[in-house]
């Protein structure tokens, strides 16, 4: 027998999570419950990090389990699939941005303004968030600079943190403040608030002309080679994630793998010491309760792109094409 819905306030609102105890990562012993209980036990931090903001959803609502995949627009047959459009049936207190893609496509994609969204798209089966890098209020121009460091297959966490050092340096060369986070996997993001003052293309180029004094620095470690199969070093500086309609897993998703790991906000002295694998669905919420969120400084002060277009205009750097 299927078990009752279990009913959640949150703020003013009442989540109907139903199927409360369908399981969604069966190695750890987690059910559909667990997880919305995770999303709230770091509410303030996750919506942090979504507030305001068009945020795709990554929907698994039949959990992990071996075997299970992405559907994609070639294939919708997945386990799981991504949401671009507000769900049919949604509250009328789901609120949206309207959004126009590179195809010329538009949607209305939820723009989480309250916990509670957070918490009845986790019952929807959402694993991870991804929040553009722009605000409801304007689409157009990013409010933040994402940096993705990206290792190639076969490339430990322990060659991405000395790139992600280096990244902390020269951002601090040029008076700008980053703020790391885990990916999850093997990755490191780091975020830069930024005036709304520039496109996606300028956005694009600031990363590339930023990965391409790592490249300079780090030689043996840093690329910013496009094409995968012409990569000669371990870690790629992804600047095609400031395309438009790229987005990043928002900090506290959580990976959809059996492990149930989740991208961690981090201080910078923690870097060197820390592993994909300490943060999980278990243990991250007594490390908020006892630390709270690391990005909360995140949106104090915004900084110019400025220094980083004018890198970029003395190297002859023009925008990537978006891909």
């Amino acid at each position: 027998m299927a078990t009752a819905a279990e009913e959640i306030t949150v703020g003013e609102r009442v989540v109907r999570v139903s199927h409360p105890d369908k399981p969604y990562f069966p190695q750890r012993g987690l059910t559909k419950l667990d997880v919305v209980r995770y999303f709230l036990a770091v509410g303030d931090g996750v919506l942090r990090a979504l507030r305001d903001r068009p945020t795709m959803l990554e929907r698994w609502p039949k959990g992990v389990f071996e075997g299970a995949r992405v559907g994609t627009r070639q294939d919708n047959r997945g386990d799981a699939f991504y949401q671009k459009r507000l769900p049919a049936g949604a509250p009328d207190w789901v609120r949206t941005a309207h959004l126009t893609f590179p195809s010329g496509r538009t949607a209305d994609e939820i723009a989480p303004t309250e916990l509670a969204v957070v918490a009845w798209a986790a019952n929807l089966g959402t694993l991870r968030f991804h929040p553009w890098p722009v605000t409801a209020a304007d689409v157009e121009h990013p409010d933040q600079l994402r940096i993705d460091l990206d290792p190639l297959p076969g490339v430990g966490f322990d060659q991405v943190v000395p790139v992600a050092h280096e990244v902390r340096a020269f951002l601090t060369e040029l008076g700008l403040t980053g703020y790391p986070k885990t990916t999850g996997g093997r990755g490191l993001h780091v975020y830069v608030s930024i005036e709304p003052r520039w496109s996606f293309a300028d956005c694009r180029r600031a990363v590339l002309a930023l990965g391409c004094e790592l490249q300079r620095r780090l030689p043996e470690l840093v690329t910013t080679t496009w094409w995968r199969e012409q990569r000669d070093r371990p870690v790629f500086v992804d600047y095609n994630q400031m395309s438009r309609d790229h987005t990043m897993a928002s900090a506290y998703s959580i990976r959809p793998t059996p492990a149930a790991l989740v991208s961690a906000p981090l201080d910078w002295s923690e870097l060197d010491d820390a592993r994909p694998e300490d943060f999980d669905v278990v243990g991250m919420p007594a490390r908020f309760a006892e630390r709270g969120d690391p990005h909360a400084g995140l949106d104090d002060r915004r900084f110019s792109l400025a220094p980083l277009l004018e890198l970029a205009d003395r190297e002859g750097l023009a925008a990537p094409p978006e891909r």
